[in-house]
């Protein structure tokens, strides 16, 4: 029988985040019994400190994930896409810095976790005290309502106020926290939260070929749609499922990144940063890269390796997106802090012309604009037919530039429209005479023709594809993210193309490239419904065509690895 020890199952290091104080108010040291000095806690502290992160994860960024962009602008490896997205992001960022647009458009669900020493002392129900705080930023600010009310199990209704958050509070008992109160604060969009995955596997996987092999499979199912590069999070093990997947998000956020780097017999969890490198590498070689092809999937990778039941290995893979956005926060004697983001992130962008993305076309004499990434400007103004004849001149994966008017369709109004095909009645006009844009904005800000207006993802809309373009509609679709194979026959049957917009960018295309947006119809569904708007130089990539290719269904196909022979077999 083993003798007792005990150690935290994720035993996070020293933390030496650069805080920046808020207010000492709220807040204060008092004596208890025992000599024992405790941290009182007003609701008010709470509230400011959650409304604070708020505003700063839609603004603002951590200065190392900016660094990684700038890193990909300098890496002669790095395909020209992969430089275009990056120094589109770079450029986001510093749109979302001035405080008016948020970097995208989807601002999430707010969630938010807490670990409470054993002697704070607070008044009230904290967890409202928090959501007050994300109702505070989210009616104040130019943010999006995103979350929904059951009415009845089919029934729901946007609430309003993008509450409820998530709320989940801990008590921390370690030595030395007492008299502290730290939180993580997320706001997780759609795009990344439906990338978060569960896989119950078996100690079959339990070696290095086996797992790589298991890795290069799952990982490329990720696809674009949660808008990469990702900083991408994989947990090997778990004393339950549910532990896996909330240890993957953690450690998609940097919380984990001091865990131990080893392990030992009291089963804690630990980093597996040899095997970090090796995915890493892994996803440079899948050729998707920052979402059109090259090396940059991801800008790194965490490994954690937790404990297990002998009968159960649960694997659980999580990203964070290109709208990274995780702050830290920590209420002590001394006052409310928060985590330090970059609010100058100007400082990363190069040089003006000193990024070369291969967009010269006196160099491309001869040569197809894939090699050469030359941009080709398309008139949205045409009739449809113009328009798709332009585009069927090019090969996928060319980047485009687009000027004129789209519809703006997703989810809900899709539904409504197939109500009325399936009840005999015609495809909307609008439909059929322009491309339609799978998107849903924030709120605007006064003075500006748009809120931010980036992509959401394509996949959603998938069943609707055939039908929409048998009745003429849907020829051309704009969209975050990798499509089904039903949506490549589709166009191969009707003549239509998927085009790819960067997911990530939802500022900058609100400021640079949207020039006026109108109700077309359904208005009371607040931003499900159909707009059109007016666009000038709107960037995308062709990634499905005309003639059955799909840029991503190359990248998708897992790589053959070798199986080395166990000794002593010929």
């Amino acid at each position: 029988m083993a003798d007792f020890a005990y150690e935290d199952l994720l035993p996070i290091g020293a933390d030496e985040t650069p805080y920046r104080l808020l207010t000492t108010d709220g807040v204060r040291a008092v004596d208890g019994p025992g000599g024992r000095t405790f941290l009182e806690v007003d609701p008010e502290a709470l509230r400011l400190l959650t409304e604070t992160a708020m505003h700063d994860i839609a603004h603002y960024l951590r200065p190392a994930h900016l660094q990684q962009l700038r890193t990909i602008l300098e890496d002669d490896e790095a395909s020209n896409n992969d430089k275009f997205v990056a120094l589109d992001l770079l450029k986001n960022a510093n749109i979302a810095a001035g405080g008016v647009l948020p970097m995208c458009q989807d601002t999430g669900t707010a969630i938010v976790m807490g670990k409470r020493g054993q002697h704070v002392l607070t008044t009230g129900t904290d967890e409202q005290a928090i959501s007050e705080g994300v109702y505070d930023a989210y009616t104040r600010l130019n943010l999006r309502y995103s979350q929904m009310a059951p009415l009845t199990t089919w029934e729901e209704k946007n609430t309003g106020s993008n509450l409820p958050a998530q709320v989940e509070l801990y008590a921390d008992t370690l030595p030395g926290h007492e008299a502290q109160y730290k939180f993580l604060f997320m706001a997780k969009g759609g795009g990344s939260a439906n990338k978060s995955y569960l896989y119950q596997e078996t100690k079959a996987i339990l070696n290095e070929d086996a797992m790589m092999r298991f890795l290069d499979e799952k990982l490329r199912s990720l696809g674009t749609a949660a808008c990469p590069p990702y900083h991408l999070a994989i947990v090997i093990g778990g004393t339950s499922a549910e532990f896996a997947l909330k240890t993957a998000k953690y450690a998609s956020a940097k919380y984990l990144d001091t865990l131990p780097t080893s392990g030992s017999m009291t089963a804690h969890g630990f980093r597996d940063t040899e095997l970090e490198e090796k995915v890493l590498e892994l996803t440079r070689q899948f050729g998707i890269g920052a979402q059109f092809g090259g090396k940059y999937f991801c800008h790194d990778v965490r490994v954690v390796r937790l404990p297990r039941h002998g009968a159960s290995l649960p694997v659980a893979i999580a990203v964070s997106c290109s709208a990274d956005r995780q702050v830290l926060g920590k209420i002590t004697a001394e006052g409310v802090f928060i985590e330090q983001l970059e609010t100058d992130p100007a400082r990363f962008l190069p040089d003006a012309g000193a990024v070369d993305l291969g967009e010269h076309e006196d160099d491309a004499v001869g040569v197809s604009s894939i090699s050469k990434n030359v941009v080709v400007k398309v008139d949205l103004t045409q009739p449809m037919d113009d328009i798709l004849a332009e585009l069927s001149r090019h090969p996928v994966k060319t980047r485009l530039s687009l000027t004129g008017p789209l519809v703006v369709a997703r989810d809900i109004a899709h539904a409504k429209i197939k109500e009325r095909l399936d009840a005999g009645e015609e495809m909307p006009q609008y439909l059929k005479d322009h491309p339609v844009y799978y998107a849903g904005p924030a709120k605007t800000p006064e003075g500006m023709p748009s809120g931010s207006f980036g992509p959401t993802t394509a996949g959603r809309m998938d069943s609707y594809v055939d039908q929409f373009q048998a009745a003429g509609g849907s020829k051309v679709m704009l969209a975050k993210g990798n499509r089904s194979k039903q949506v490549t026959e589709a166009c191969d049957a009707h003549g239509g193309f998927y085009l790819g917009s960067i997911g990530g960018p939802a500022a900058r295309l609100a400021q640079d490239c949207i020039k006026h947006v109108e109700v077309l119809e359904y208005e009371e569904l607040g931003m499900e419904a159909v707009w059109k708007i007016d666009v000038e130089d709107f960037p995308a990539f062709i990634i499905v065509d005309d003639k059955g290719n799909d840029f991503f269904a190359e990248v998708s196909k897992p790589m053959a690895f070798t199986i080395s022979k166990r000794p002593g077999l010929q």
